[in-house]
């Protein structure tokens, strides 16, 4: 398993044509890996990503888990900050852009009953219209997003329980604040597929960040390598972990 961090050229035309459209960053960051992974790329090569703003001159720092290690030199030429000639750059930045690391051992190593801080943007959703219809058969529905804090946490504890881990607050005797869960601006682009039969896209991001507990190793690596949530093809679901310092 790869993580890899990379500051985006906030000038680059491809990189602010990308950040307006997630169907756009979703193809571009696939560049990033091999073809011929059949019907589903993503899935194939394990792929989940994020881009977070940084608050330093609005930069934008993607990051990318995947199972397969990718080739960045396949995206555009000018995609990536040069952090060797921007000389206004005073946050931590990483000796290479992108820079890319394994951390299969690292997630090998975990047990339960370790705290990880963590940081997930999602789309808290949740389905209606599932009733049988006329001919009897159960309707996929359609999502709608959840609109209120407690609902969103709500969703994000029954994640948790499938997902081998439980979030950590005030109520657990820790000390330490509660998970927090942001609203987000509302993300657009247009779905896949034929362009005549393409979507218009609307989703709601959540920042959810706090602490949690990991309840079962297994479950919880799985977790990890699969995200949590929908729409991870746009964006969504990786789930980032730090462990607790002392």
């Amino acid at each position: 398993m790869y993580l890899s961090r990379a500051l985006l050229n906030p000038i680059s035309r491809a990189v602010r044509a990308d950040i307006a459209d997630i169907e756009g960053l979703h193809r571009t960051i696939m560049r990033a890996f091999p073809d011929g992974a059949g019907p589903h790329p993503r899935r194939a090569h394990g792929v989940l990503f994020r881009v977070d703003e940084a608050v330093l001159r609005g930069r934008f720092v993607l990051l990318v888990q995947s199972a397969t290690r990718p080739d960045f030199t396949r995206l555009p030429e000018d995609y990536f900050l040069d952090i060797q000639e921007d000389l206004g750059l005073t946050e931590p930045s990483p000796i290479e852009n992108p820079a890319i690391r394994e951390v299969g051992s690292e997630r090998a190593r975990i047990r339960a009953g370790d705290f990880f801080r963590f940081s997930l943007r999602a789309s808290p959703t949740r389905r209606i219209d599932t009733k049988s219809g006329d001919d009897g058969k159960r309707r996929n529905g359609r999502r709608v997003e959840l609109r209120d804090d407690a609902s969103r946490l709500d969703w994000l504890r029954r994640k948790a329980m499938a997902g081998g881990f439980e979030l950590c607050g005030a109520e657990d005797g820790a000390g330490v604040g509660g998970v927090s869960a942001v609203e987000e601006p509302k993300l657009t682009g247009r779905g896949s597929g034929a362009s005549e039969q393409r979507q218009q896209l609307t989703l709601a991001p959540v920042l959810f960040e706090g602490r949690l507990r990991v309840t079962d190793a297994d479950r919880f690596r799985e977790a990890l390598a699969a995200g949590v949530g929908p729409a991870k093809a746009y964006g969504f679901g990786l789930l980032s972990i730090a462990p607790e310092q002392g």
